[in-house]
């Protein structure tokens, strides 16, 4: 079976979510047997043609040059190449700006779409282009022949808005198991006497909530805001608490495994994403063994049901600060809830196992409707 994986900037993984998605999807596809394309912007750190036994295509990418704008010509360029790949099967990671080029699609292949979040109800975004994010995620249906949801709460909206089923999969994560407090030196900190957040710098993920709550805590120890705030948003949050000693910007960090090993250290990580499906990096947190407070709404309490702290405003943040300690006996349950939900639920080959099974349906399905 020929898999094209289409929607990220390329593999290895240089920048986010999808990518990593695609990284790991991509390698355990081609171990269990799959022949396996992904598609990676021309300017990829990565200019091979072949990267542990995947096909590399790599396509003109002008966002460089046109910002926002040059993503749908990237992803035009991806779609008029996977035309004439002859591939049994188009897996889109993803909708925004490649869902107006659906009509394009090979007829002989099939599409299945990853949903992706609810991206037109971020707060960034102006009206138009909320209407534009609604009118795109409606095609990314239309033209797609299956839809993948990467949480119970995406694959309710479908259903509900669209009337479209969907394959639950989920977003994947693995156990972090090599702690190692060295890491704590670069940041002058110590263990669990910090607190933290990992975000994109965005209204949606609660940032100032978050920073409100811990202004009003007003604690001497330090908290954490990891995410590239060189952006008009971060330079807001950096001149609105720039009096409180405590918060510190530390800007984006790209080693998975300082990443963890910041997450492992801390007292208490804050999860503040209020939009979207299966967050990859609440996933990280749990498998890092953090003790997360989250922010309460449907998307985070379907991960987390009852192993986590939760907050609405910046009341709850600073109460949970001040009288929350993680190496509490009555949170270590919490803790080791989590980590099953990985081991069981979310580690990365249980969701390679559940694309690869989505596949061979899919597949069949075709075959028994010709």
């Amino acid at each position: 079976m020929k898999i094209a994986i289409l929607g990220t900037r390329g593999i290895p993984n240089y920048y986010g979510g999808f990518e990593q998605c695609a990284e790991y999807l991509a390698v355990g596809l081609v171990k269990r047997g799959f022949e396996v394309i992904v598609y990676n912007s021309h300017n990829h750190p990565y200019q091979e043609k072949v990267w542990n036994g995947i096909q590399i295509i790599h396509c003109y990418d002008p966002e460089y040059k046109l910002g926002t704008a040059g993503q749908f010509i990237y992803d035009l360029n991806c779609i008029l190449d996977v035309r004439k790949q002859n591939c049994d099967i188009i897996l889109q990671l993803g909708y925004t700006s490649s869902s107006i080029w659906g009509w394009l699609m090979p007829k002989k292949a099939i599409v299945t779409t990853n949903m992706d979040g609810l991206e037109w109800r971020r707060t960034k975004y102006s009206e138009k282009v909320k209407k534009f994010l609604k009118w795109a995620e409606s095609l990314g249906v239309k033209y797609s022949d299956f839809l993948i949801s990467d949480s119970i709460g995406i694959q309710n909206y479908l259903k509900e808005t669209y009337k479209a089923d969907s394959t639950y999969i989920a977003y994947g994560a693995t156990l972090f198991e090599n702690n190692d407090d060295k890491v704590l030196n670069d940041y002058n900190l110590s263990a669990y006497k910090y607190d933290m957040l990992i975000a994109r710098l965005e209204p949606e993920n609660s940032i100032e909530i978050i920073l409100d709550g811990v202004a009003k805590a007003n604690l001497s120890r330090p908290f954490l805001v990891i995410g590239n705030h060189k952006t008009s948003y971060g330079d807001y949050l950096k001149n609105k608490f720039s009096s409180s000693s405590q918060i510190q910007f530390i800007g984006g960090i790209y080693n998975i495994e300082v990443l963890n090993n910041l997450r492992f250290y801390s007292n208490l990580y804050f999860h503040g994403h209020t939009v979207g499906g299966t967050n990859p990096s609440l996933l990280e947190a749990m498998a890092s063994n953090s003790l997360i407070c989250a922010n309460d709404n449907d998307f985070n309490r379907y991960i987390l049901g009852t192993d986590a702290l939760y907050f609405k405003d910046q009341n709850d943040v600073a109460d949970h600060l001040k009288n929350v300690n993680y190496v509490d006996e009555s949170f270590q349950m919490m803790l080791s809830e989590n980590r099953k939900k990985i081991t069981n639920i979310y580690d990365w080959e249980l969701i390679i196992d559940q694309y690869a099974n989505h596949f061979r349906d899919i597949i069949e399905i075709k075959v028994n409707t010709n």
